[in-house]
């Protein structure tokens, strides 16, 4: 036997020794943990193995939006159209001063223009989750803009669901 064959097989020897002494003791909370748990932001993790591959939970739609989705879906055809008066309609009066001063601060004369990097369009225009509580509601709205999904907050002016701007966080 070489010196070189010698020393791989002393080596792998010593190694597979050495994976076999890690030892028996059980760690103290290994009862009340599960393998997989889920965090705050719904992402699964592995808790016995800390370097494995996460993958984020998929949103669930618990509902099809029924109070909100005609109002969303006609804002849609309304941007699409380029139609000002309708697209004012859809928004509160807070949102709408806050869109002009904004509008005022960046040259643009148009609501249509200044909501043109939003990428609203009819083909995806769709609205889920809503959740309503007195005069305001939270719904997950998709766009081109927002493609997976974003909470945006609606409130209720004059008995007509508005857009808002607002945080999500005041529901």
């Amino acid at each position: 036997m070489s010196l070189r064959n010698f020393i791989l097989i002393s080596v792998f020897a010593m190694s597979s020794v050495l994976a076999g002494c890690g030892g028996s003791e059980v760690p103290k909370n290994a009862g009340n943990t599960a393998a997989n748990t889920n965090t705050a932001n719904g992402t699964k993790t592995n808790a016995a193995n800390v370097v494995a591959v996460t993958t984020p939970t998929p949103d669930t739609e618990a509902n099809a939006a029924p109070t909100l989705t005609p109002v969303y879906k006609a804002f849609c055809a309304a941007v699409v159209k380029k139609d000002e008066a309708a697209i004012r309609k859809f928004y509160s009066s807070d949102t709408l001063e806050s869109f002009e001063e904004q509008m005022k601060g960046e040259g643009i004369k148009s609501l249509s223009e200044f909501l043109k990097d939003d990428k609203i369009s009819n083909e995806l225009c769709e609205i889920s989750n809503e959740r309503v509580k007195g005069d305001k509601a939270v719904a997950r709205l998709k766009s081109g803009s927002c493609p997976n999904g974003c909470e945006v907050l609606f409130v209720k002016e004059s008995g007509e669901w508005k857009l808002s701007n607002m945080d999500v966080k005041t529901f």
